[in-house]
């Protein structure tokens, strides 16, 4: 494939899903959803939003940046896990959040996704103006320029557009199953020689 892409020819995947499939060999993507927050001709980045940590607690996180408030926690940020982003500086944090909250490092992806990834939109969080949904990663995916077009030419992803209801109201485990549901495919009956459409 020519890595080359003009205008005419380049399909961006911002806001859509990657869905790995079920023969990926790199185990760090292994029955992973990927929320695609920026593609163009010079590579792609995504978070990876299925994968929880069991180590940390988002409230962890508040506290280990100094963010934490005099007034209690919401309940809702209280209650909220981190995710594995991605293997990308995983010492970084993002936000991939309802459109609702804009702050001044947002970057909108479309009418229902953000992200944000700064202390400051942490801050305001902490201080009462949230998302009104929203999952805290660390570390991202990220591809070079052509990268992705050729994985998805070798069939190592699906892509599906990002809802809502897939990203912020489907359990991280189920949602790898769940996304292939959507277009209708069962992951079983897939293989590494699938067609395309």
């Amino acid at each position: 494939m020519d890595s080359k892409l003009n205008s005419s020819s380049f399909a961006s995947l911002k806001g859509h899903l990657l869905i790995s499939m079920p023969q990926m060999d790199d185990s760090r993507f292994q029955k992973s959803v990927i929320f695609i927050g920026a593609h163009d001709s010079r590579g792609a980045m995504g978070l990876t939003i299925n994968k929880p940590l069991q180590t940390i607690a988002f409230a962890d996180v508040l506290e280990q940046v100094g963010v934490m408030s005099e007034r209690p926690l919401d309940p809702y940020i209280k209650s909220m896990g981190v995710r594995t982003g991605g293997p990308v500086e995983e010492s970084h944090g993002f936000l991939l959040h309802s459109a609702d909250f804009r702050q001044k490092d947002t970057i909108l992806i479309d009418d229902f996704f953000g992200i944000s990834g700064t202390v400051d939109a942490l801050r305001t969080m902490v201080s009462g103006y949230r998302p009104e949904r929203m999952i805290f990663t660390l570390g991202y995916a990220g591809w070079s320029a052509g990268q992705l077009e050729q994985e998805m030419q070798d069939n190592i992803w699906l892509s599906v557009p990002a809802s809502p209801e897939l990203v912020f109201n489907t359990d991280p485990e189920n949602m790898w199953e769940n996304a292939f549901a959507i277009l209708g495919i069962s992951p079983g009956l897939l293989s590494a020689s699938a067609g395309r459409a």
